[in-house]
């Protein structure tokens, strides 16, 4: 095995599965920052998700500096968007059959009444998508390997839940559920950057992605209505099911 492929698990289905926690990687905090980038995705981001209301800055930083803007709820768009920034400002460890791929920004999107406040913040149940998008921004970086469409990340090892109030415990990368446009923004000559979406999954669903493959979950996603929008008591839509 290549190094980069001992960083992570290919399942039955042929897709990637990261199992692990952080690399014990010593502390870094000596971070380079793309000003250039971060000027061109500011831009990109109020063209296709709405007006910036907020950066949640980060204060300490290790192997990249992750901030995390806020697009408020709109009319158009009725629901939190969070999109962190500084995970491709360090290219990613794509193997060579990839093509691109090797610079990424995340996202996720949160009802309108999610308390994305300071006092929300100290909660757990409430703070917990924005510590996920950080730690799977940095999560690459970590393992010197790469994510992208299709990949799932579990919340730790042995898998638990985000938080107390939820049994959704993993992650899928998804393209947003905007227009396509929405999904990369060209920097510069060799710099793309992509955007995906942190779904969060059940175990059971995580398994039966594992077996079957990402378009059989998407598909029975969409049977069910399943919503990017964040609901954290929504329906498993692999409960008590024989792969």
């Amino acid at each position: 095995m290549s190094n980069n492929e001992d960083k992570y698990e290919y399942t039955e289905s042929g897709d990637v599965l990261y199992t692990h926690k952080g690399s014990g990687k010593d502390f870094d905090p000596n971070v380079d920052i793309d000003e250039e980038a971060r000027e061109i995705m500011e831009a990109h981001i109020e063209r296709y998700f709405g007006p910036i209301y907020m950066v949640y800055h980060e204060i300490m930083s290790h192997l990249v500096h992750v901030d995390v803007y806020h697009i408020a709820p709109s009319e158009e768009r009725p629901y939190h968007t969070l999109i962190t920034q500084g995970m491709s400002d360090k290219a990613m460890n794509t193997p060579p059959e990839v093509e691109g791929g090797r610079y990424t920004e995340l996202l996720c999107f949160l009802p309108p009444e999610w308390d994305l406040s300071e006092e929300g913040f100290k909660q757990e149940e409430i703070y917990w998508p924005i510590e996920n998008l950080k730690f799977s921004a940095r999560f690459p970086h970590e393992l010197d390997t790469w994510v992208g469409f299709g990949h799932t990340i579990q919340n730790d090892n042995p898998i638990k839940p985000f938080s107390s109030n939820t049994k959704l415990c993993a992650s899928l990368l998804l393209p947003p559920l905007t227009e396509e446009e929405a999904w990369s923004v060209h920097i510069r000559e060799g710099k793309d950057v992509e955007f995906y979406n942190v779904l969060p999954l059940y175990e059971s669903e995580m398994n039966y992605k594992m077996k079957r493959g990402t378009d059989k979950l998407l598909d029975k996603f969409d049977k069910h209505g399943i919503s990017q929008i964040y609901d954290i008591h929504r329906k498993n839509v692999c409960k008590k099911m024989w792969f």
